[in-house]
């Protein structure tokens, strides 16, 4: 006799096939966005994150990229949970990253010498940039919308 739950178990490991397939394709989707999200804010910042965080080891340059990297995720996260198709996904990907470009364009516009101040290791700069970051990436992906 079968038991009533085993109707269930059949169809769940192509189902389950299926899921692991779109995490995969999401996932790296999402590691290759934040990877180009990366490149391009490193070029749009007037200072050198990577010399300052590795070789310098300041606490204001990984607080302000690591801040506004989270943002950008998080509006990615928004992106994946409300699309339905990867090319969707792409699109509000793109805005997300462009939202992000823009978050950090109003916080220097509001902050007159950022760059400076971050190159000093200033944290209240750096909390700033990752303020405004992780806000606009938490409007960002509240206003995405199928």
């Amino acid at each position: 006799m079968l038991r009533p739950d085993s109707a269930k178990r059949g169809p769940a490991v192509p189902d389950f096939l299926s899921g692991l397939l779109a995490f995969a394709v999401y996932f790296a989707g999402a590691v290759g966005f934040c990877a180009v999200y990366c490149l391009v804010y490193t070029r749009v910042t007037r200072h050198d994150e990577f010399a300052l965080i590795v070789e310098e080891q300041s606490a204001s340059a990984a607080i302000a990229f690591g801040g506004s990297l989270l943002g950008f995720a998080i509006a990615l996260a928004g992106a994946i949970h409300h699309t339905g198709s990867i090319p969707e996904f792409a699109m509000w990907g793109f805005v997300a990253l462009m939202t992000q470009l823009i978050a950090y364009a109003l916080a220097r516009l509001a902050y007159s010498g950022l760059s400076r101040a971050i190159e000093e290791n200033v944290l209240a700069a750096a909390i700033w940039v990752a303020a405004v970051s992780v806000s606009a990436g938490l409007l960002s992906a509240a206003c995405m919308s199928p």
